[in-house]
């Protein structure tokens, strides 16, 4: 039976949820053993994409990038590239050179043709969604593939006699209108679970076929709303308790739990305290340090994260660690205990993509090797795929993350409007430099009484006081008076030259 508290329960509690929803937006956090691990969020009027499935409508094809735009309702076109059409088989064709087999967009689309497409990523910076027609609708413990004719199961499965239970259960469900891949969750699931889960999906793409016959581009599907789609892909995870602060959203998680998954029903709580729950576990703090540069190490070094369109790198210093017994040491044990809290951070920040870490050099190869492998070690508890090599010549780790979704930064966060994402501003001295040059090149080519300047007020208060003398040295220099204004809303690298 389901809880409600008012406060946490005292007691050794190793993962858990909290779900913190509010009209306006809905957080979900994964803290394991009092430390935050994961952070989703999703805005009502900015929901994910990934999972919903569209009808639309080819907008242009580029032969050059085996790549289609196409238009699916939002403000962009979604990208949609040759590998991510099936059936694969009618698009190759084979180069005279080296028999490489490459995908020719041309014979898969064209331009007006309408087409079935499910997003994979979001809308990510300057790029649209990225598309595929490989459609797929997960449940609990099966996947349903519209028009596949086979079963696959999860190699999370290791077992080969569980994989063939498993198989030999759901194969019976596959007809003519598609296929099923068995998920991890699956592994202790019997013949009822795996009847009613195929039934599910089988209704669900009952309603996405019949909305298909709609005119024009449409939404024909929507994932599940975050509380409850992350409670569904938690599935298989050790969760000792779901928190939820919503009155509404516990009761949906109850009907969604009860139904789907009836064991973990006793862990939900509705949380009723008059403290917010992400402030009661310290997640609003860590949420606000996640979006620094800087993390501290306890032993006294730091990371420095600095992301990019193009990737992510990690730096990693000593700061005030000085060690007990010698330099290589204190490096091999800073940069140990930076393993753990990069793919801590990783996992929190939801950094995708390419991810470089440039540890701290080292001569040992064993203290190396025993690096990778912890680096390694703490990566295998993160639910998104991660891809890591050895150290390059340059002594770098190289990684991939895959990205699905916006990283944290980019959910919460916009682009400065005084450095525009530069991280960095011009110097007072510099501006008034600037400043100068423009009222020196006014002068030349118009007939101005005198100049008026607005700026900044750091740019004016120095002008005034402490270089006051370099700009009456500009005024002897171009004959004319220069009057400042400073403007409280101008940022200090902006000014403007008013001709009087």
């Amino acid at each position: 039976m389901s809880r409600i508290v008012s406060k946490p329960v005292q007691g050794k509690i190793g993962s858990e949820l909290l779900i913190n929803v509010t009209p306006t937006e809905a957080r979900v956090a994964l803290v394991e053993y009092g430390i935050l691990q994961e952070v989703h969020i999703e805005r009502r009027m900015k929901r994910g994409l990934v999972g919903n499935i569209y009808k639309g409508k080819v907008s242009r094809v580029l032969p050059g990038m085996q790549a289609a735009f196409v238009d699916i309702g939002l403000d962009k076109a979604a990208f949609l590239h040759a590998s991510d059409i099936v059936p694969h088989t009618e698009c190759v064709a084979e180069t005279d050179k080296d028999h490489f087999v490459v995908h020719d967009i041309r014979k898969l689309v064209r331009p007006g043709q309408a087409v079935i497409v499910q997003v994979i990523k979001d809308p990510i910076g300057t790029k649209g969604a990225r598309l595929t027609t490989d459609i797929t609708l997960p449940s609990r413990y099966l996947v349903f593939m519209p028009g596949a004719s086979h079963v696959g199961v999860s190699q999370r499965i290791e077992s080969a006699k569980v994989r063939a239970r498993l198989k030999g259960l759901t194969e019976p469900f596959v007809d003519e209108n598609g296929g099923f891949i068995i998920r991890t969750a699956a592994e202790n699931a019997g013949e009822t679970e795996l009847v009613q889960d195929a039934a599910f999906l089988r209704r669900v793409w009952a309603k996405v076929s019949e909305r298909r016959k709609r005119p024009g581009v449409s939404l024909l599907y929507q994932d599940l709303a975050l509380p409850v789609r992350i409670v569904r892909d938690f599935v298989g995870t050790e969760l000792d308790r779901i928190q939820v602060d919503s009155s509404q959203t516990f009761g949906e998680l109850q009907n969604f739990t009860q139904e789907f998954m009836p064991e973990i029903a006793d862990k939900l709580e509705n949380y009723s305290g008059s403290v917010s729950i992400f402030d009661l576990y310290d997640v609003e703090n860590e949420i606000q340090r996640a979006l620094g540069r800087k993390v501290e190490l306890k032993s006294g070094g730091y990371l420095i994260i600095d992301q990019t369109e193009a990737m992510t790198t990690v730096d990693i210093n000593t700061g005030a660690f000085v060690g007990h017994r010698n330099l290589e040491e204190t490096i091999f044990n800073t940069n140990l205990e930076a393993t753990q809290v990069i793919a801590r951070q990783l996992r929190l920040r939801n950094l995708g993509g390419i991810i470089i870490i440039d540890f701290i050099d080292m001569q040992n190869k064993d203290h190396k090797s025993r690096v990778l492998n912890s680096l390694e070690q703490a990566l295998s508890h993160d639910r998104v795929k991660t891809n890591m090599s050895g150290f390059s010549g340059l002594g770098l780790v190289e990684m991939t993350r895959k990205r699905t979704r916006e990283s944290l930064e980019h959910v919460l966060c916009g682009e400065c409007p005084s450095c525009f994402g530069t991280g960095t501003l011009k110097t007072v001295e510099t501006v008034s430099y600037e400043m100068f040059r423009e009222i020196i090149r006014l002068n030349r080519s118009y007939d101005a009484d005198e100049f008026l300047v607005y700026c900044g007020p750091a740019v004016y208060n120095t002008l005034k006081e402490d270089e006051s003398h370099f700009l009456a040295e500009l005024e002897i220099y171009v004959g004319k008076r220069v009057k400042l204004q400073s403007e409280p809303l101008y940022a200090q690298n902006k000014f403007d030259v008013v001709i009087m």
